[in-house]
């Protein structure tokens, strides 16, 4: 195996790594076993305000300081370095909610704080080493199968895990709640353990090293600045962060609203969480397939590809889904875009940007990122209530509500088809 090839794996396997705490904790496990088990006793509007709030937290701290932490890694040449302290800092704390007892509640989302953090941080500075370890012409391919990697992994621990949960007493476990804090320490040492190969194999090149605290901190807020400059004064590049803030925040709200969605409309939890499965094992092949696609098509192309996929299943799948298996089905045809469409991002993104600036471009991208499920959450409630006060039935009210996505789908490809034509009628490589 060659160096290159042997750095391509790596940096791959920790998409594998680490989408074991999104999956298992942070969209599986957590919400329901901080309602249920942390928050015991307290009503359930309460309970959804504190974790909302936690999340919310978690989402400013990463957005505030990535800019900065970015700058801070080029100016040090330490990328890896920074990755593999927030990686850390992740695993520790995500190893930490087994040991929380019942009804401690501040403590468990205090420490789900500190694990979204550590993971989104991380990830800054893992999607800067795609331009290291991949060329350009190679770059979404790479990409989509770090993404396509990342599905699988978490989707054979999602499903373990789950199905640990379901029958705890054939595993030798006392009950289904030590069964979902065991399934969070699993979660913590797959983190680590599939991270290593990164931090052993993928080098990192460094373009400029600062001496010196002062200097460092000093180097970091200066390039800082530079590299906002660079993005205000580059249509393409601005007018496509603001594409992609449109567009992976209609994903992101799709995602985050699909499961409140089915139990609007009278789904079972046991549908809603097939749905969930198949996704995972879906974005897995059907990544691979647009990286593959990109070579052919470009990635361009294939986003507005995967968007338009987003667009039909919002605008005419939520009106028209009567029972679980359409659901189930809607759920699959989703999952083939979902992959895609974020990692075809990432190296669309990567491939604008110079390589000894990529943490910091990187950073403000994160920005983007943390910024997302803001706007879509809000365009949903405030259609369906507002829908549902002018006198139509609740269910129906959800699935407009649902459908009202579609906007910031539109409007994401829109700008998207502008900044790429700005891009390339100026021929320029930012």
């Amino acid at each position: 195996m060659t160096e290159n090839r042997k750095a391509v794996i790596a940096w791959c396997f920790y998409d594998w790594a680490n989408s074991a705490f999104i999956l298992t904790v942070a969209a599986g496990f957590f919400p329901v076993f901080f309602k249920d088990f942390w928050c015991t006793g307290v009503e359930p509007v309460v309970s959804t305000a504190r974790l909302g709030f936690g999340n919310a937290i978690a989402g400013l701290i990463v957005a505030v300081l990535s800019p900065f932490m970015g700058a801070l890694a080029d100016s040090g040449g330490a990328r890896k370095k920074m990755l593999g302290f927030f990686m850390i800092t992740g695993v520790i704390a995500t190893a930490l909610l087994y040991f929380i007892g019942q009804g401690n509640w501040f403590w468990a989302l205090t420490v789900f704080v500190v694990a979204n953090v550590g993971f989104n941080s991380a990830n800054l500075f893992y999607d800067s080493l795609l331009v290291e370890i991949a060329p350009k012409e190679k770059m979404d391919w790479v990409s989509s199968l770090g993404y396509s990697l990342g599905y699988l992994g978490c989707g054979i621990l999602f499903v373990a895990n789950v199905t640990m949960v379901m029958n705890p007493e054939r595993f030798g476990i006392a009950s289904a709640s030590n069964a979902v804090r065991i399934s969070f320490m699993s979660a913590s040492v797959w983190w680590f353990i599939f991270s290593i190969p990164l931090l052993l194999f993928v080098k990192e090149t460094v373009y400029k090293k600062v001496s010196g605290v002062y200097e460092l901190i000093k180097e970091s807020f200066c390039r800082l600045g530079e590299t906002t400059v660079k993005i205000v004064n580059s249509k393409a590049l601005l007018l496509f962060l603001i594409a992609y803030w449109l567009y992976i925040d209609g994903v992101h709200t799709f995602v985050l609203m699909a499961v409140d969605f089915g139990m609007a409309i009278g789904l079972s939890s046991s549908a809603l969480m097939l749905a969930l499965i198949v996704v995972q094992f879906v974005a897995f092949p059907s990544a691979m397939v647009f990286g593959m696609a990109a070579r052919k098509f470009g990635s361009f192309t294939m986003i507005l590809a995967g968007i338009m996929i987003y667009v039909l299943v919002c605008s005419i799948g939520a009106l028209v889904l009567r029972t679980q298996s359409d659901y189930i089905i809607l759920a699959g045809i989703t999952g083939i875009a979902q992959g895609g469409i974020q990692a075809l991002s990432r190296s669309y993104f990567g491939k604008l940007i110079p390589p000894s600036e990529s943490a910091e471009y990187f950073g403000f991208y994160n920005v983007v990122s943390r910024f997302a499920v803001i706007l879509g959450p809000a365009v949903v409630g405030s259609v369906a209530y507002l829908t549902r006060k002018a006198g139509l039935k609740s269910e129906l009210a959800s699935r407009i509500g649902m459908s009202s996505i579609t906007i910031l789908f539109v409007a994401g490809a829109l700008l998207l088809i502008i900044s790429d034509r700005d891009r390339k009628r100026k021929s320029v490589v930012i």
